[in-house]
């Protein structure tokens, strides 16, 4: 019963990703049909990343009361829903309405999912499930491509998506005995008697703040990374579009290999080497990326910074248990998603600016500074936090 569990987990992951990439994708398409600026996708990006945010921090609460099982169902639910209701829209405020159940549900989902696979589930299984998340974040352009080719609208690629976000949440709504099983009834019925925290108790535990902003710099360094390095590749280093274009996909297949890879490393390595050992790949990544050396060096600077950002996210998340305890960890995890969601909305615009008003020159520069940051912090953490071993199953 375990193993069909973590089974519906990986199948989890995978749809998970799927419409992640879908709005970037279907993008060209949507706005010239709606008459608005290419530039209103950030709105929607926005209400998006607001609501995640929103229901990252009540995911301790909701995860306490109703149990990981049913709040990933009704999450995955409402993610369904909205991508129904996109694929259904035909004026862009019902995109925007549309987005807030979307983003709701993919918070709740994202920082309850995780915080169940950090507590029952060995480390290679975190970095396995983020590698099947990376998956479907890949397959999903290809699903809109696929309809977009086929003479269909955009409103059909994301009908495919809701489809299978409906399946899932019937496969997780069949599956919900299996999450009540006698070892997760006794955490949560461990987790059901501490209280949930709020927001100001959760950032006073020791290494709260510190664990925080090493996820905004991660995640800030990721998303800077996705959107800017084509840009920088063109304007900077002179290859062209197509080129660029090839070389940016180089950076996502860098960190799905890497997560698969990192799964195997795992088994001899624990979660601090593991982030370290990524900090340690991306600055020499980023240093790579700086050599005058031409495209060679480029597409090494680029699947290095990806290869090292594999083992981090899903690292960090496995390691929350044990540095904050079982019984805080669902609040800390919360809030790490939304610091995360904070510096994926903050930290790529902002470059976008220096990059405006002093130079698209600095991006390797300003990843530097962010991974300083990011290792000072976690360094930082490491002393504060208690250290106690965490059981966990195989």
């Amino acid at each position: 019963m375990v193993h069909l569990l973590l089974g519906i987990i990986y199948i989890a992951f995978i749809s998970l990703g799927l419409p992640d990439a879908l709005l970037g994708s279907a993008w060209p398409s949507m706005y010239q049909e709606f008459s608005v600026p290419v530039s209103y996708s950030g709105i929607i990006f926005m209400i998006i990343a607001g609501g995640t945010i929103i229901s990252s921090l009540q995911s301790d609460r909701l995860t306490k009361k109703f149990g990981t099982g049913k709040v990933t169902a009704v999450s995955v639910f409402m993610t369904a829903a909205a991508l129904a209701g996109f694929s259904i829209s035909h004026s862009f405020p019902e995109l925007c309405l549309w987005a807030i159940p979307y983003g709701l549900g993919a918070g709740s989902v994202d920082a309850s999912l995780n915080n169940y696979v950090a507590l029952h589930y060995a480390s290679r299984h975190m970095s396995w499930l983020h590698c099947m998340w990376g998956i479907g974040a890949s397959a999903g352009p290809y699903v809109m491509g696929y309809a977009l080719t086929g003479g269909q609208s955009w409103n059909m690629g994301y009908r495919y998506i809701a489809v299978l976000q409906i399946v899932l949440t019937a496969l997780l709504l069949i599956s919900l005995p299996l999450w009540n099983g006698k070892k997760e009834q006794q955490d949560a019925s461990e987790e059901t008697m501490a209280k949930a925290l709020s927001l100001r108790e959760i950032i006073n535990i020791p290494g709260a703040k510190e664990i925080m902003i090493t996820f905004f710099c991660y995640c800030a360094l990721e998303q800077t990374t996705s959107l800017w390095v084509s840009s920088y590749l063109v304007l900077n280093r002179g290859l062209s579009e197509e080129t660029a274009a090839s070389f940016a996909g180089l950076f996502f297949i860098g960190i799905t290999v890497g997560r698969f890879l990192s799964g195997f490393l795992t088994i001899k390595w624990n979660d601090t080497q593991m982030i370290r050992l990524g900090q340690g790949v991306i600055a020499a990544g980023v240093i790579t990326l700086l050599l005058p050396f031409g495209e060679m060096t480029c597409l090494a600077g680029l699947v290095m910074i990806g290869l090292g950002c594999a083992p981090i996210y899903p690292s960090i998340i496995h390691a929350t248990p044990a540095n904050f305890g079982k019984e805080k960890s669902q609040a800390v995890i919360g809030v790490q998603m939304a610091a995360a969601y904070v510096g994926n909305c903050l930290m790529p615009p902002f470059f976008g600016l220096m990059a405006n008003h002093i130079g698209i020159s600095l991006m390797p520069i300003y990843l530097m500074i962010i991974l300083v940051i990011m290792t000072g912090m976690h360094e930082r953490m490491l002393p504060k936090v208690r250290k106690k071993p965490l059981l966990v199953s195989n």
